[in-house]
């Protein structure tokens, strides 16, 4: 018995035609009706009735039909395991992150990966929040860690590593070392050191003003530059909260309260190749609820 002549079998039974089960299959006629004949010598009963204009399944061709699509079955799964993990072998996968993020150790998760799958490759960018989310939703890239204020962007799944508040941090010889909070109206007084638009701080700092603009007296492409600005006096530095040094104070923001979201994000509709799947999954357990 071959995969072959189950697979015909089917096709004739489901189309009640040897012509046009033929079709189906890609095979000449005389060879799908040779194939089935020598599947039926070997069971030793007929699975067909051809005596009417249709063909028709005989009441052993009943029985035997459903296990013969359980094989069928059985053999594609087992070729697409097989396909999947050549894609794990030979696979890329495309990863971006945002720049200076402390809070996933991204090499990290990339290097345990890679030693799991060492035939697949990887590709690494930085960049900012808004120009992460527009290479996932355009298929750029496999998986991101974005920063996002308010919902998820339309069209990506999320993982959420961190969801904090913004603070600006001060110096010792700042007006407002000695304080808790500071109004966002008292702060829009202020310059602030802030990151570019298209980040997710600048975006969470940018949706609580609504339609004021935040004064920005120094805006920086990093972190550390932003805090490096601070520590000088420069003024104060607008930060996710987990962001301030030891040496800065960090001032809370309230009347509201920016927040942003640091998240993992990919596409929420596929396609997705078994390399990104595989390292979705595996960024996905190591995300503790934040």
């Amino acid at each position: 018995m071959e995969i072959r002549q189950l697979e015909y079998f089917v096709a004739v039974a489901e189309e009640g035609s040897f012509t046009r089960a033929a079709e189906r299959v890609h095979v000449a006629q005389p060879g799908v009706s040779a194939q089935i004949r020598r599947l039926e010598r070997e069971l030793g009963h007929d699975l067909l009735d051809r005596s009417g204009r249709a063909v028709t399944v005989t009441a052993v061709g009943a029985a035997v039909l459903p296990l013969a699509r359980a094989a069928l079955g059985s053999v594609e799964s087992a070729r697409r395991t097989v396909e999947e993990m050549a894609g794990l072998v030979r696979g890329a996968v495309r990863v971006g992150m945002v720049v200076s993020c402390g809070v996933m150790d991204v090499p990290e998760l990339l290097a345990a990966f890679h030693t799991s799958f060492p035939g697949v490759e990887i590709t690494l960018t930085e960049a900012n929040s808004d120009e992460l989310v527009s290479s996932l939703v355009d298929g750029r890239l496999d998986l991101a860690l974005i920063g996002y204020a308010g919902p998820a962007p339309d069209g990506l799944a999320v993982r959420v590593l961190a969801d904090e508040p913004l603070v600006v941090a001060v110096t010792d010889a700042d007006p407002w070392r000695a304080r808790e909070s500071v109004p966002l109206d008292e702060l829009l007084e202020r310059g602030v050191i802030c990151l570019p638009p298209g980040t997710g701080l600048r975006g969470a700092l940018d949706e609580a003003c609504g339609t004021r603009r935040p004064r920005i007296a120094f805006e920086v492409s990093a972190p550390p530059m932003v805090i490096t600005l601070a520590r000088r006096g420069l003024g104060p530095a607008v930060l996710a909260a987990s962001m301030v040094p030891p040496d800065l104070h960090a001032v809370r923001i309230t009347d509201p309260v920016p927040s942003g979201a640091l998240a993992f994000a990919w596409r929420a509709e596929g396609p997705h190749s078994p390399a990104a799947r595989a390292l979705i999954g595996l960024a996905e357990n190591r995300v503790t609820a934040p």
